[in-house]
């Protein structure tokens, strides 16, 4: 790298880390005032010109300083950033957090309460269901003439139901007679093992049966594909507002993607990182209208999960980067 090109990398940095703390543009007398650039005025302004023909920063109004654009916030992240590790207060903080949680679902709610906690962004944690997802119990109640109740209980604790309605017009009775037959074939699956052994259950039935125990098995199946896709833990939603002004009118469409989570878990399946590596994306990178004004950072803890902090453009990378590449490798650590 030439002596230039490290210059003006030096004075891109700057200029990110001088907008990210004070979201205010960055003109070349604040650049020389708080930084030992060593270099002149002059050179600081010419050098800002060329990183704007760079398309690495832009003047957001005339006589304005200038900001970064998505492609001068890679190129930090990407060369200038210096992730710092987490001392040692820090390393033990989390420790002793996640040292003694419960089981997984727990483990996973403490990090993404820390996650957001640590760096005051959106913090998620994806996850497959899978995990936990082993089915304890089935219970039947008929709440109604023409209604049923199906409740999945699952060994994690989770309860999932559904009220549906009926049409055999059976008594009580006959169901839990059901609910018996059912948890003989059912406890102790996996979710995602439901319907082969629910069609051999159905097939073996007298055909005047049939129909009844079709109408609860077709629910259960339902119920247990809720259980069976990966899932998003979210914590932080709330610091959104405290970087409002990133997103102006953006923000209403990112907190429906934030609730809908479609996108975000769409992102995480576009993520390839091994356990304790991290990607960033940054604005366009992330290939949705709503999520325009936003970044990325995230990492793998286990196969197929990943956690992220999402938070404006304007973050800080550099503790962004280093806090969540700790905590995934605290969290594959503890899974194995």
């Amino acid at each position: 790298m030439s002596e230039m090109d490290a210059r003006k990398l030096h004075i891109l940095g700057a200029i990110v880390e001088d907008y990210v703390a004070t979201r205010e543009p960055v003109g070349s007398k604040s650049l020389l005032e708080r930084h030992e650039l060593g270099v002149s005025a002059a050179t600081v302004r010419n050098d800002m010109s060329l990183l704007e023909e760079e398309g690495l920063i832009h003047q957001p109004h005339t006589s304005a300083g200038r900001v970064p654009t998505d492609k001068g916030y890679r190129t930090f992240v990407d060369h200038v950033a210096t992730v710092k590790p987490l001392s040692a207060p820090e390393r033990r903080a989390i420790r002793a957090l996640l040292e003694d949680a419960g089981d997984v679902e727990e483990l996973l709610s403490r990090t993404v309460r820390l996650l957001a906690q640590t760096t005051q962004q959106v913090a998620m944690v994806q996850y497959p269901a899978r995990r936990q997802a082993r089915i304890r119990h089935v219970e039947l109640v008929k709440v109604a003439e023409s209604l049923l109740l199906v409740v999945l209980i699952l060994e994690s604790g989770r309860v999932d139901q559904r009220t549906v309605p009926i049409t055999a017009g059976l008594p009580a009775e006959h169901y839990v007679g059901l609910r018996d037959q059912l948890n003989r074939v059912v406890a102790g699956r996996e979710v995602t093992d439901l319907a082969g052994p629910l069609a051999e259950y159905l097939d073996a039935l007298p055909a005047l049966e049939r129909p009844a125990a079709a109408e609860v098995c077709e629910t259960l199946v339902a119920l247990a594909a809720t259980r069976a896709e990966d899932r998003i833990m979210m914590a932080g939603t709330a610091n959104i507002a405290r970087s409002a002004q990133d997103f102006a009118r953006d923000v209403e469409p990112l907190l429906d993607v934030l609730e809908e989570q479609l996108v975000l878990l769409r992102l995480f399946t576009e993520m390839h990182v091994s356990p304790g590596a991290v990607e960033v994306r940054i604005g366009s990178e992330l290939q949705d209208r709503a999520l325009q004004q936003t970044a990325v950072v995230g990492a793998g803890y286990g196969a197929g999960s990943h956690l992220a902090i999402l938070g404006p453009r304007r973050m800080d990378y550099a503790t962004g980067i280093s806090t969540v590449q700790a905590i995934a490798r605290y969290v594959s650590r503890y899974l194995e």
